[in-house]
């Protein structure tokens, strides 16, 4: 016998898990959730710097790799995406930076006052627990705990922001404040010593609710559409193919890649492309797949004098040392995530606003270790890294289909660096990173540069150099975007998608742009947001 639900969500991750809380809080409404992975109770999910060991676990992660990218070098860049419940949020370095206030003022303009500066800061206010307490632009008493992140940071943090004031960037008390520009602390979402995940924030209360159900091992395989109405969702389950009927709306919640795959898969897509796979075209939309927009990022590192997490990460007895002081007090290097520090600043005095963000890591990784993320056995040195990533790229990639096949991995095109403006914005970053390190007390404590080396000089050796080493900073987004002109979006402002209905896509794919900052927040905002706009409609 085939269940009905009200609403059948697909995809338990950053966003999925918020509207499977907010859709059936008033008990109205029955709801159901797929999740193509498995339980978040695992070890290295809730130990912060754990997630090292999640970045090449495909039990966790759907560990996708895009097309040979020209503007990489040639090389295939890696795109970890969390397959569990939590999704990404589960296997993420858990920065909470939800962007400048310009880019929701442009989502205003693209998809409606819904999804304005005004209203996205009033939802961020409620959905927050921010232990920094409540502001004009915090929240406090909301049910996701963000962590001020004061506590137990590396001295080199302190360093590192002495020496970026003295390059002229401004200390900035709170990235997600009144102005984002400068450099700081982030923020985290860590509680109690913990990854606080949107399952853990979210849906672990809604699945103490007698009208909710949680199916994981649920590969969706298409949306059920009769005539030009989604109906329901076929699966796959321990070797059996089902299916699940809603009456409401079937929401797809699988992020940037697995949404528009799963629409194209059910016949929403672009026609020259699904055709000649044999998929039968319900409704004909080249947006779906397009437009996809990523933060593309890159670390400088050099070898320091003093001690760095690489000297007590390391040895066994410094392993000891931290694991003690995490199980004994919920203290110490596991308790965090690696990025302790960062900023957002302007590769030129023309910009708008702030185009960078910086990442600061009191540890290296350049000695390779095979299928891990070497984030708890760093190199045999004392070593720190500063990163950087583009806030608001103008190269666009792509995501379409290899064959009708659900299981099939999707082809993914990044298109990383395609534009002279990204690559220009990105020359003039790198040389930041220098002019940061080249100022008093970090210059003091450095023993050579590393990555890339003093060797490397001339424009177009750094150009070549960071088309050979950059990659993702796992921020896929837009390729479902919103907005109110069928003839350039996927979803309407109220996420619902053109020309079929009773199907919304709630997730990253339906930034109308992508936001200057990690995308986790935007996410469960989408999510909050979007669970508004549904209950609206119902």
């Amino acid at each position: 016998m085939t269940q009905t639900y009200d609403y059948v969500i697909v995809g338990a991750g950053s966003a999925g898990c918020v509207l499977a809380d907010r859709l059936s809080e008033s008990g109205k409404h029955t709801v159901l959730v797929l999740e193509a992975g498995g339980s978040d109770r695992r070890f290295y999910v809730t130990l912060p710097l754990g997630y090292g060991k999640l970045f090449y676990d495909k039990r966790v992660n759907w560990a996708y790799e895009t097309e040979a990218d020209p503007g990489l070098g040639g090389n295939r860049d890696y795109w970890p995406r969390g397959k569990i419940l939590g999704g990404s949020s589960s296997i993420n370095a858990m920065v909470w930076a939800r962007g400048h206030r310009t880019d929701y003022e442009d989502w205003g303009r693209i998809a409606g006052e819904n999804w304005g500066w005004e209203a996205v800061r009033e939802a961020y206010r409620v959905l927050e627990d921010n232990e920094a307490g409540g502001s004009a632009y915090r929240g406090k008493g909301g049910p996701l705990f963000i962590s001020a992140n004061k506590t137990d940071l590396h001295p080199l943090v302190e360093t590192y922001l002495a020496s970026a004031e003295a390059a002229g960037h401004k200390r900035n008390p709170d990235f997600n404040g009144e102005d984002q520009e400068g450099v700081g602390i982030y923020q985290m979402t860590i509680k109690n010593a913990r990854r606080n995940s949107s399952a853990r924030a979210f849906l672990r209360r809604a699945m103490k609710r007698p009208n909710v159900t949680v199916i994981t091992r649920a590969h969706a395989t298409r949306v059920l559409i009769e005539g030009k109405k989604a109906v329901g969702i076929a699966y796959r389950k321990g070797g059996r193919d089902l299916e699940v009927r809603a009456t409401r709306d079937v929401i797809l919640a699988g992020g940037a890649v697995n949404s528009p795959q799963l629409l194209m898969l059910s016949g929403i897509g672009p026609k020259a492309e699904l055709a000649p796979l044999g998929i039968e075209v319900v409704a004909d939309n080249p947006n779906v797949g397009q437009h996809m927009n990523d933060h593309v990022g890159i670390n400088y590192t050099w070898e320091v004098s003093v001690p760095t997490y690489n000297n007590i990460l390391r040895p066994w007895w410094g392993k000891l040392w931290v694991g003690m002081r995490y199980f004994l007090g919920g203290r110490g290097p596991l308790a965090k995530s690696i990025n302790h520090g960062g900023g957002f600043f302007r590769t030129s005095p023309d910009q708008p606003r702030p185009n960078m963000q910086l990442y600061f890591q009191a540890f290296s990784t350049l000695v390779p270790r095979v299928g891990e993320r070497p984030l708890l056995t760093p190199d045999p040195f004392a070593g720190l890294s500063i990163g950087l990533s583009n806030c608001r790229p103008t190269s666009r990639g792509s995501l379409h289909l290899r064959s009708a096949d659900p299981f099939a991995p999707p082809k993914i095109v990044a298109n990383a660096l395609a534009t002279d403006e990204d690559v220009t914005e990105m020359l003039a970053a790198v040389k930041e990173l220098r002019h940061i390190a080249s100022q008093p007390p970090l210059k003091d404590l450095i023993v050579k540069e590393l990555r890339p080396g003093p060797e490397v000089q001339s424009d177009d050796a750094l150009i070549t150099d960071f088309r050979n080493r950059s990659g993702t900073v796992y921020h896929p987004s837009c390729t479902a975007r919103m907005g109110q002109d069928a003839a350039t979006s996927v979803v309407d402002p109220d996420l619902r998608v053109h020309g079929i209905e009773g199907l919304r896509v709630c997730d990253a794919s339906i930034f109308p742009t992508l936001i200057a900052g990690n995308t986790n927040a935007p996410s469960i905002l989408v999510g909050w947001i979007g669970a508004e706009r549904i209950l609206a409609g119902s």
